[in-house]
């Protein structure tokens, strides 16, 4: 129930950012458009990127979910590494497009923008702070990374949309001659929309290397697992993230002297505790290894 909660969750918060996304994209654009912004224009991008990487974001989730079946014995948990990878890639080709597009518009002579493209900013940076902060919540209560990133799209998306207030700001004070400092606040959009795609970069590549996690994480299953009675010590500890999910693999000593059967229970007890004071471990393998006859 807890899995299909998160799961829940987290698909609910990706299309609340869909639907955001793509209503201030369309105010942007046109307001860039017409008031002759291109650091606008530029956020304009950055959230249509939003759109595109949420949309893969909602489809990951709605993948990742599916139960284990027989090609896929482990779940399809990996899914959602894949998509923050996508999420990232779509990000870095974004920065590189506006920064592009920003090099240029720098050369060639362009209209001031027109002051009420501050309104808009204002509007949108305020809406994108409160969905960062919603949807990071989100994902840190169902531990998904590809969520977590999908937070800092948006609050990148805030991020560049401050930078645009900046240089459209300076552009209509300094009056003529000061129109570039348009230009500069979309090269300074992609250089945070770059940095922020490393961010969810990394974790990604690191799910899918199966990367050992958190410490804290191991200490606490090998402290769940040392508690329940008759284990005499927890020799190793191996886990990896399968998206919303994580798996763990455990070799306990047990007395020598006792029965298969004994052995057997004695790991299941340790499966049923740890799963049950951390949900998210959706299986437990574990090894018995008989305490004094090898060690």
């Amino acid at each position: 129930m807890a899995q299909t909660s998160n799961s829940h969750k987290g698909l609910r918060s990706t299309v609340i950012g869909i639907i955001v996304s793509t209503l201030l994209a369309l105010i942007k654009g046109i307001g860039g458009i017409l008031g002759n912004s291109y650091a606008l224009i530029a956020d304009a991008i950055e959230s249509t990127t939003d759109i595109l990487t949420s949309t893969m974001l909602w489809l990951g989730l709605k993948w990742s979910s599916r139960p284990a079946d027989h090609d896929h014995p482990y779940g399809h948990g990996k899914m959602e590494a894949l998509v923050a990878l996508g999420v990232s890639v779509a990000m870095a080709l974004a920065a590189v497009v506006i920064a592009v597009k920003s090099i240029e518009n720098m050369i060639t002579p362009h209209k001031t923008p027109e002051p009420y493209t501050l309104i808009i900013l204002i509007v949108v940076i305020v809406t994108k702070e409160l969905l960062y902060r919603f949807v990071l919540k989100t994902g840190a209560e169902i531990k998904s990374d590809a969520v977590k990133a999908d937070a800092f799209h948006h609050r990148s998306d805030a991020i560049t949309s401050a930078a645009a207030f900046i240089g459209i700001s300076i552009g209509i004070i300094g009056g003529e001659g000061w129109e570039v400092a348009d230009d500069w606040a979309a090269l300074f959009a992609s250089a945070v929309i770059m940095v922020n795609a490393y961010r969810i970069l990394r974790p990604a590549v690191g799910e899918l290397l199966d990367e050992e996690l958190d410490p804290t994480v191991n200490k606490e299953v090998i402290r769940l697992a040392g508690s329940v009675p008759q284990v005499i010590l927890v020799e190793k500890c191996h886990i990896r993230k399968m998206g919303v999910f994580k798996h763990a693999d455990l070799h306990i000593w047990v007395d020598k002297d006792l029965t298969v059967e004994e052995g057997h229970a004695i790991s299941h007890r340790v499966k049923d505790h740890i799963q049950l004071t951390l949900p998210e471990f959706t299986d437990v393998m574990i090894h018995i290894e008989p305490a004094g006859h090898y060690h």
